[in-house]
């Protein structure tokens, strides 16, 4: 196809359709996981379904339409965390609220994407700080994952203690994590889904759940669409809470891209990222529609490496990726059919996956693997993933100006590092 370019790609239909159809089976997991963790601030979990389906559709529609990348989209893991447990259930605000805070990100990313600044915005975070942020964020999912299998509790004590491990959340949870992990290991294709469905069928057998189909019309959309409350969202903790919607969907785009190219082979080490604008146009185009129908942060996913090493190498790639995201609006009753333990697994076994970032600080250097661990352990033990951007921030900025090292600082770390400990002074 010549919008493709699939010939100058050295690809081709089957190859591009088959490497869609591959990242979808990866990914597909959030079609269950993402109305699961939003459900529980009060929205409803079909029009969460559907929600989902749509914005992912969306996003890698355009992604393959206007950006030419076999990058896909969809709700983000660690955003609908925080958007569900920090900002809603911790906070106390609105699920309304919180929409309106994803809606106003969404258009301050587009801003940063069309103007000159988004390269500086980006290489002014130093490296410790992006490993810290990424491996908090997994850390934050474990211990949600943890949480939702009743495998640890609250304790007024230890803050944290051992569930009751006889119950069978906690041992239908740990078998689907080992049964996900041992699949993975075996680079068994939708071991993430696997994992989940055979949780869900477990549950089914045992009485624990309630088997309500597979198949049916969607359900409606009206409960979340054009729900958000921007005006409610500018009021509140605008600074932090739209600065870890904005930055976390920003670096998980530029990490993905830069990734994705290399493994396709679309750039060479020293060039510049093609397209890289287009790409982050889509992407804040695609949480700006997500906040409208009804949910959290849409960003690219890291997934999409798995359909680039089945050979996706174009936008085609991704345009399967959204059409078969619009298939699945049909399978909305398996959807609510999935118990919230049974999406445990997928979280931890994310969570692993994304602290293998911690091995790539600088152990060496102390004014830099101090400010990313305390970055990333932040996130989970305040539960804010806001709260560790704050934290690394002023640790980093900090630690190198006590140690007469400014030099490796510059205006924007010393402006944020500025801007959280006002936050804190005056909240």
């Amino acid at each position: 196809m010549i919008l493709f370019n699939l010939k100058a790609n050295h690809t081709n239909v089957k190859i591009e359709v088959i490497a869609g159809l591959t990242t979808f089976l990866t990914m597909s997991y959030v079609l269950f996981v993402n109305p699961s963790i939003l459900s529980l601030t009060g929205m409803d979990k079909g029009a969460v379904f559907v929600a989902t389906c749509l914005s992912a559709s969306i996003g890698c529609i355009l992604m393959g339409l206007i950006a030419n990348y076999p990058i896909a989209l969809a709700p983000g893991m660690g955003l609908n965390a925080y958007f569900t447990y920090t900002v809603v259930l911790s906070s106390g605000h609105t699920w309304q609220v919180a929409l309106g805070a994803v809606f106003l990100s969404s258009i301050l990313f587009l801003i940063v994407s069309i103007l000159p600044l988004r390269a500086y915005i980006i290489n002014c975070f130093p490296k410790a700080l992006n490993l810290g942020i990424v491996s908090g964020i997994g850390l934050f999912l474990m211990v949600i994952g943890f949480k939702n299998a009743d495998i640890i509790i609250s304790n007024s004590e230890t803050l944290l203690s051992l569930g009751n491990l006889h119950q069978h959340s906690a041992l239908l949870a740990i078998a689907g994590f080992f049964l996900l992990v041992t699949l993975e290991a075996l680079q068994f294709k939708g071991a993430i889904i696997i994992s989940i469905l055979a949780v869900t069928i477990a549950s089914y057998v045992f009485g624990y759940a309630h088997y309500n189909g597979i198949f049916s019309m969607p359900p409606s959309i009206m409960p979340t669409l054009m729900q958000m409350d921007i005006r409610g969202a500018a009021h509140l903790g605008f600074f932090s809470i739209i600065f870890a919607f904005l930055f976390v969907d920003m670096f998980d785009n530029t990490g993905n891209l830069i990734s994705i190219a290399y493994q396709a082979k679309l750039m060479t080490p020293g060039e510049k990222l093609p397209r890289m604008g287009r790409v982050l146009v889509v992407d804040s185009l695609a949480a700006f529609m997500g906040a409208m129908l009804g949910t959290s942060t849409t960003t690219s996913y890291g997934e999409s490496i798995v359909g680039v090493k089945a050979g996706g190498r174009t936008g085609l790639t991704a345009l399967v990726v959204g059409i078969c995201f619009l298939f699945a609006l049909l399978v909305s009753p398996l959807a609510a059919s999935i118990p919230l333990y049974a999406t445990s697994p997928v979280l931890i076994y994310l969570a692993c996956v994304m602290l293998r970032m911690l091995t790539k600080l600088d152990w060496k250097d102390v004014t830099e693997f101090v400010p990313g661990v305390i970055t990333a352990l932040a996130m989970p033990l305040t539960f804010s993933i806001a709260n560790g951007f704050a934290f690394g921030f002023i640790s980093y900025t900090v630690i190198k100006i006590f140690s007469g090292r400014y030099r490796d600082l510059n205006f924007g770390i010393v402006f944020l590092a500025l801007c959280f400990v006002l936050r804190f002074i005056y909240k």
